[in-house]
């Protein structure tokens, strides 16, 4: 543990971000690292970790570090591990979370899991080691020893940048965190979407290099490392198939228009894909995402409760009870009154439920 550095856990120039891994707890040799369960990332460049409830505690470690690595299967109450030996720490090593350490080697474990295909992209890295091609750009230090310097030239303008992208990464996990300030910050990523948009449609102008950034930091901070896209999976059924399982993971679209048509057959592989998640067609054709384990017979008892403890309900009342939108609260109900258990009063003052007494 004592070769790990503080980082800012941003992409530096050149940098590509490989894979990642939620619920990874690191161990310094066999004993528990001083850390809770984290995010490990691999790049082309580095091996990340970076703590998920406080995104500004990060720490890095050069693929050129390694010397093997190896995998070690799950036992009874034992997640499966990656273990890393590496090299000796360099003297002018930047400052880390360790100082010492008597251990030549950590380990990853999966929580999970995860581990296999991480596994296999660390091969592929490792074997390829594409950090010896494209070297990036000179890390600046970090932590609370890391001094203000005066920079001038090209140095000074990659430190900007670094700012830049760390205020940014600042701003998402705060927005993230309250809903308010989400909100605030939802106009200036609309604003940069519409500018790049705008440029691809009309086909002028280059997207500059800190708009890139900015993108890719937006990405990066919310869970999003390699969003699912035409360019990148084709057309047809193998993007459909992409899609399902990125809608799957964490049931948010990526960051590019989606056309409608494209969404529903992504949903609709959700079952061939065995995903917990499933597409739900109503008979008026409304289409949700539900849950797998969702029981239709507890959301046909929830509705027949709260109409029977009202005496009755609209779809508007039911829909602020139950904090659902107001769509799917009258489909609810309407599925309740296909069963048997509720009968409506269609008047001018709109659609009321009443409990069946019949």
């Amino acid at each position: 543990m004592d070769r790990f550095v503080w980082t800012n856990g941003l992409l530096e120039m050149n940098e590509t971000l490989v894979i990642q891994q939620r619920g990874v707890r690191l161990y310094d040799g066999e004993e528990k690292a001083k850390l809770d369960v984290g995010v490990v990332l691999l790049s082309t460049h580095r091996l990340l970790w970076r703590d998920q409830k406080n995104h500004e505690c990060c720490i890095c470690i050069p693929l050129s570090q390694i010397i093997f690595f190896e995998e070690q299967a799950a036992g009874i109450g034992k997640s499966a591990k990656i273990v890393i030996h590496l090299h000796p720490a360099p003297e002018n090593k930047e400052p880390g979370p360790y100082q010492h350490s008597k251990y030549s080697y950590i380990e990853l474990s999966f929580k999970e899991h995860g581990q296999i295909e991480f596994y296999r992209r660390l091969t592929e890295e490792m074997t390829q080691k594409r950090w010896e091609n494209t070297p990036v750009s000179q890390p600046i230090p970090t932590g609370p020893k890391a001094g203000r310097t005066r920079a001038v030239g090209i140095v000074g303008i990659e430190r900007k940048l670094e700012e830049k992208r760390k205020e940014t990464d600042k701003n998402i996990s705060e927005a993230f965190e309250d809903l308010s300030k989400l909100m605030e910050k939802a106009k200036e990523m609309v604003e940069l979407s519409k500018s790049i948009a705008n440029k691809i449609k009309d086909k002028q102008g280059d997207i500059t290099e800190d708009e890139t950034i900015r993108f890719k930091s937006y990405l990066l901070s919310m869970g999003i490392a390699n969003p699912v896209t035409r360019e990148t999976h084709g057309s047809g059924t193998q993007y459909h198939i992409q899609l399902a399982k990125q809608l799957g993971d964490m049931l948010q679209a990526p960051l590019e228009l989606l056309s409608p048509e494209d969404l529903v057959n992504a949903c609709k592989m959700f079952e061939s894909l065995k995903l917990p998640l499933r597409l739900r067609v109503f008979d008026s054709g409304v289409m949700v995402v539900q849950l797998q384990s969702h029981s239709e017979e507890e959301m046909i008892a929830s509705a027949l409760d709260n109409v029977s403890d009202k005496g009755s309900l609209t779809a508007e009342e039911f829909a602020k009870l139950l904090g659902l939108s107001v769509l799917l609260a009258k489909e609810r109900l309407l599925l309740a009154e296909k069963m048997g258990h509720l009968c409506r009063d269609d008047s001018v003052e709109g659609l009321r439920f009443y409990p069946n007494l019949f």
